[in-house]
């Protein structure tokens, strides 16, 4: 090796240390000592006390929130990804088309994933307060008495997050994500199905869609790591309440930590729903070989 090889090359580690630092010094070396923390008993003030396994088996036997919190996860998400992947897909697709000022109504859809997630949660509990809402009093001048307590209703809690979820996601970064999607299609392949006689809905069913379906994909993905890691919009909206409706498994470790300061416990939980996140991500890349098209292929 050159000395003008070496010399680039010093630069490029040099670059990169910073990184590196990061990397190691708030990623993996937190991480680690995270992991032994999760075999031990840990208050924050006293010092850890090795317990081997025990936190992990106490979360499957002991716990009384960690079932239903995990399924109220797995709830949330089931519910909201679909509803912003293929959302996000038709608005892409309309905002998609050659119209004049159509830049305009793109600006209008993308500025609400805009409002910082604090902001969204705060007013969307002042739109659906359930006694002076807007909402509510547009729903009652629609003739319905008993309209929804959202954020205050358990059985409407959850519901009422995916629309603030819903609501910046839309129109956000997904959409963005298929109008690149979209954009990178080939035209010819649209002019060749118009002149066998495809009508628009057959154009996109077999055409948009297939060719879509990596950018579907990748949304997918992000969209479901996002969604089981939710943890603002609750903490902030209900803080898991009422009556535990909306206690998500990420708040529920922000509370063992912070709150009931069990540490240790609380790296167990982590490490657990890390290996789930994992583990579901793995599955839908598994799932991907059958069912996403690549053009190149």
């Amino acid at each position: 090796m050159s000395p003008a090889q070496r010399r680039q090359n010093l630069y490029g580690y040099l670059f990169l240390t910073p990184w590196l630092i990061g990397f190691f010094g708030l990623f993996i070396g937190p991480g680690l000592y995270s992991f032994y923390l999760s075999f031990t008993k840990y208050d924050v003030i006293s010092a850890p006390i090795f317990v081997a396994t025990r936190n992990y088996v106490d979360m499957f036997t002991k716990d009384d929130l960690f079932w239903s919190s995990l399924a109220r996860t797995g709830y949330y998400a089931i519910v909201s990804v679909p509803l912003s992947v293929f959302g996000s897909m038709f608005l892409a697709i309309l905002l998609n088309s050659k119209l004049r000022g159509i830049t305009i109504f793109r600006t209008l859809f993308f500025m609400p994933s805009l409002v910082p997630l604090v902001a969204s949660v705060i007013l969307f509990k002042i739109l659906l307060n359930s006694d002076f809402g807007l909402v509510n009093a547009g729903l009652r001048g629609l003739g319905i008495q008993d309209p929804p307590g959202w954020f205050a209703d358990s059985r409407w809690s959850i519901p009422s997050l995916i629309l603030v979820r819903l609501w910046g996601s839309l129109g956000g970064t997904q959409m963005i994500i298929f109008l690149a999607g979209l954009q990178g299609i080939p035209t010819e392949l649209y002019d060749a199905a118009s002149i066998d006689g495809a009508g628009a809905w057959q154009r996109t069913r077999h055409v948009t869609i297939p060719l879509l379906t990596p950018t579907i994909f990748f949304n997918t993905v992000l969209g479901v790591i996002g969604a089981l890691q939710t943890f603002a919009a609750a903490f902030i909206a209900t803080e898991g309440g009422p009556n535990f409706s909306t206690w998500f498994f990420a708040l529920h470790i922000w509370k063992q930590a912070f709150d009931y300061f069990n540490m240790g416990y609380a790296a167990a939980l982590a490490w657990f729903f890390a290996l789930v996140i994992v583990a579901l991500t793995l599955v839908q890349m598994r799932l991907s070989r059958r069912m996403v098209f690549y053009m190149g292929e």
